[in-house]
């Protein structure tokens, strides 16, 4: 591998740790970035791939809370129900994601002008359901009604287009549907294990016949890079949407996509 390779992939999975639990869409983030840098790994394997390291990251920082649910779940119907809801949750994306994975990868993913288009365009949603969201019923994420749980999962599959945000779709979603900010950031932690590691395991499936050494050394750094930059992520962001709501992500999005769009414009 390549020293300048080594480096795009070690900032390609720092830019994935640093933005897969904010709502500004990591995916849209690597594609553009890699696609200015020149990079494209084999069946857009490597973007898909480190979210791993994201997913352990954010199984590290709840692993004790995740023990005490799973270790109650015999004897605690509250425990049983939160489990029930983050797989309902987890539903529409397997099925979206079986079904239009070609798409997805061939079309979607090669078309860095709607990737930054969805980005302004998931900025504004993000700054309007930031001020007017309904007075939040819940502020436990363990504690969303199955019902909602599903709705939210519904709405997370608009994130198969990328630059969406697979958190930006769940926490708007939540939002809109009653819970408080910080609730809305949590529940989709949850939901980004299952989803994450599901799409991990059907993209390393499907793309079995063109990862070879090379490959993997980059998919390596990245995980690494993903992975510490997420733990610090995610240790940081419920206290932050806590005080401050989610209008600097908003105008993040809107940025960058902007960027991107006078850049694809000027012929960069």
């Amino acid at each position: 591998m390549e020293q300048s390779t080594t480096l795009i992939a070690a900032f390609l999975g720092l830019l994935e740790g640093l933005t897969e639990f904010i709502p500004v869409s990591s995916t849209g983030h690597l594609l553009t970035a890699g696609y200015f840098l020149g990079f494209h790994s084999a069946g857009r394997t490597f973007e898909v791939v480190i979210q791993l390291g994201a997913v352990l990251a954010i199984l590290t920082v709840y692993s004790a809370r995740l023990w005490a649910v799973f270790s109650a779940a015999p004897h605690d119907p509250q425990a049983r129900r939160f489990i029930w809801s983050v797989l309902l949750a987890f539903l529409p994306a397997v099925v979206i994601g079986v079904l239009a994975h070609d798409f997805i990868k061939t079309v979607l993913f090669e078309t860095p002008m709607l990737i930054a288009i969805m980005l302004v365009l998931g900025g504004v949603v993000l700054l309007v359901v930031d001020r007017i969201a309904p007075a939040p019923t819940y502020s436990d994420a363990t504690k969303f009604p199955p019902s909602m749980a599903f709705k939210i999962g519904v709405i997370q599959c608009l994130a198969m287009v990328p630059g969406t945000s697979r958190s930006g779709a769940t926490i708007v979603g939540a939002l809109l549907l009653g819970s408080s900010k910080r609730a809305a950031a949590e529940f989709s932690f949850f939901l980004s294990m299952p989803t994450m590691a599901g799409a991990f395991a059907y993209d390393l499936y499907q793309n079995r016949d063109v990862l070879d050494a090379s490959a993997m050394g980059e998919i390596a750094v990245g995980f690494a890079m993903a992975f510490i930059s997420a733990v610090i992520v995610v240790r940081w962001v419920l206290d932050y949407v806590s005080r401050y709501g989610y209008a600097l992500f908003g105008w993040w999005r809107i940025l960058v996509g902007g960027v991107v769009i006078l850049a694809l414009w000027a012929g960069m």
